[in-house]
């Protein structure tokens, strides 16, 4: 018996280019983040600690900026697709709600570790810069904060894995194009000509509201 054929669906167009180099460029910050954090316990009293150590936190820093950027410019200029037709409500809110806990996270992580380490009242490193200290030492609160900025930790990666693997099975399971609009050189099963005039993909585009649509 023949297998039916699925019915092609119409193409969403995808995310703008600014919005494309920014997520891909957040991915490969959070990566590095989480690679080195991850590696603190196995390098132990290692001579390479303070080199993990300082770039952990220029990546932590480098994040936080460009998560402003990245939500400065998803509320003015971005162009993105609406949520796929399969998608119900209950969906959608658990999708955007999961979203906003990135944003969350990705703005406040940075700055329970930059305080944490700030309250150790020593000097520390930041990309190329060896920073004083400027605070006096407190080492209670910074062990308070430190251990705040674990438990955000953790939940980070909970939600990248939790994103990437939603993404994957979009692209696997669903066969829909919700990897493609993030990934423009995907190819799909059954992939159509999704190339889209700007004004095609403006018509299509919902407004800068931030429910509106996941990256």
């Amino acid at each position: 018996m023949a297998r039916p054929v699925q019915a092609k669906r119409a193409p969403r167009g995808r995310f703008d280019l600014i919005t494309l180099c920014i997520h891909w460029l957040t991915v490969v910050l959070v990566l590095s983040l989480i690679a080195t954090g991850l590696s603190f316990d196995v390098i132990g009293d290692s001579p390479v600690r303070p080199l993990v150590f300082t770039v952990h936190r220029s990546a932590g820093v480098s994040v936080w900026i460009v998560a402003w950027l990245r939500l400065a410019w998803r509320l003015t200029y971005a162009r993105f697709p609406p949520f796929a037709e399969d998608m119900n409500i209950v969906h959608r809110w658990v999708v955007t709600l999961s979203e906003y806990a990135l944003y969350a996270l990705l703005l406040l992580q940075p700055v329970t570790g930059m305080t944490g380490t700030l309250l150790s009242g020593k000097p520390f490193g930041l990309f190329l810069w060896t920073v004083p200290a400027l605070l006096p030492r407190m080492a209670d609160a910074s062990v308070a904060v430190l251990g705040l900025h674990q438990i955000g930790a953790s939940w980070l990666i909970a939600l990248v894995g939790g994103h990437a693997t939603a993404a994957l099975m979009h692209h696997y399971l669903a066969c829909d194009d919700t990897l493609k609009t993030m990934a423009p050189w995907v190819k799909i099963r059954g992939e159509y000509d999704d190339r889209l005039t700007l004004q095609d993909a403006e018509a299509t585009s919902p407004s800068k509201d931030l429910f509106a649509a996941t990256e």
